[in-house]
C-alpha cells in the first residue's frame, strides 16, 4: 500500500550486474511504472523492468 492506503502493483525492478535485485519505484498503473523505467534508462550494467506485484 501507498500513501492512505493506495494500492500500488505495479513495481519497477532494478537488476544488477550480480544478480541482485531491488524494488525501486511502487506504482497505481503499469504506464506509470513504466515512465520511471524510461527515465532511469539503462545504466551501466544495472537492468530495469516492471513487474505485477502477486495478489
Amino acid at each position: 500500500m501507498g500513501e492512505g492506503g493506495t494500492a500500488l502493483p505495479w513495481h519497477v525492478i532494478r537488476q544488477e550486474a550480480n544478480g541482485n535485485r531491488y524494488r525501486v519505484a511502487a506504482c497505481a498503473t503499469r504506464a506509470e511504472a513504466q515512465k520511471v523505467v524510461e527515465s532511469l534508462g539503462s545504466r551501466d550494467a544495472q537492468h530495469y523492468w516492471v513487474e505485477r506485484q502477486s495478489a
